[in-house]
C-alpha cells in the first residue's frame, strides 16, 4: 500500500494464501467428482464419453481426496489462520439469520466478512462431504455391506450429489456474478470500496486495524 493510493483504492487482505489454497483443492475435488459422477448417472453421455471403468476410477480417487486439503490446512502451521475462518463461518447472528430470510434485503449494514449465504454454503458442503465419502464408500465397496446398506448409500449419494450441483452451481454464478468477491479468493485482496458495499462490518474492522498499523509505524 503506497502513501498515494487514495482510501477507496487501497486493499484489504481478505484471504491468506492456506485459505484460498484449501478453497481451490476442495473446489477442484468436488467439481472433478460432479463431473465425472454426471458422466457415470446420464447414460447418452456415459456412451459418449466412454472409457467408464477410467472416469470411475477418477471419481473415486476424487472423492477419497476431497477431505485431504481440510486435513493438512488443520495440521500445517497456518492452522491457526484457517480455524479463525471457520470460527467466522460458524457463527450465526441474529442479523444473519435476518439477512437469509429476507435473500440478503435486510440486515446489510452488519453483514461482516461472510454473508449469510457463504455461511449456509460452507456448512452445506461441510455436512456434504462425509455423506457423500461414506455413502459412496459402500457404494464402492459394496461386497463388505448388506443389500439395505447398499440400497441406503445409494440413495444418499444420488439425492446429496443432485443438492451437490444445484448448490455448486449457485456459488459459481454468484462469483461470476461478483468480480470483486471472485478476485478476493483469487489474488487475496478486495478494494475497500468493494468491502464497504457488500461487507461493511468487516471493512470497518480491517480499516481499524490499517489505522492502527499505519499509527505505529508513524
Amino acid at each position: 500500500m503506497t502513501a498515494t493510493e487514495a482510501p477507496a483504492d487501497r486493499r484489504f487482505e481478505r484471504f491468506t494464501p492456506a485459505t484460498r489454497a484449501l478453497h481451490w483443492a476442495t473446489a477442484a475435488c468436488i467439481l472433478t467428482c460432479a463431473v465425472t459422477g454426471f458422466i457415470l448417472y446420464v447414460g447418452p453421455i456415459t456412451a459418449l464419453v466412454g472409457r467408464r471403468v477410467l472416469v470411475r476410477q477418477v471419481h473415486v480417487t476424487a472423492g477419497l481426496l476431497i477431505p485431504v486439503p481440510l486435513i493438512l490446512a488443520y495440521l500445517g502451521p497456518w492452522r491457526r489462520a484457517i480455524r479463525r475462518e471457520f470460527r467466522r463461518l460458524g457463527r450465526w447472528s441474529a442479523a444473519d439469520k435476518r439477512w437469509l430470510r429476507t435473500r440478503g434485503r435486510e440486515a446489510t449494514a452488519e453483514v461482516g466478512k461472510y454473508n449469510a449465504g457463504q455461511k449456509a454454503n460452507a456448512a452445506f458442503v461441510a455436512g456434504m462431504i462425509p455423506l457423500m465419502l461414506v455413502s459412496g464408500s459402500i457404494m464402492h465397496w459394496f461386497h463388505y455391506f448388506p443389500v439395505r446398506y447398499r440400497t441406503g448409500a445409494t440413495f444418499v449419494h444420488d439425492w446429496t450429489a443432485l443438492a451437490t450441483w444445484a448448490v455448486v452451481s449457485g456459488h459459481i454464478l454468484f462469483a461470476l456474478n461478483d468480480p470483486g468477491s471472485l478476485r478476493g479468493m483469487v489474488t487475496g485482496k478486495v478494494s475497500r470500496a468493494w468491502a464497504a458495499i457488500h461487507h461493511p462490518r468487516w471493512a470497518q474492522e480491517q480499516a481499524g486495524v490499517v489505522e492502527e498499523a499505519e499509527r505505529s509505524l508513524g
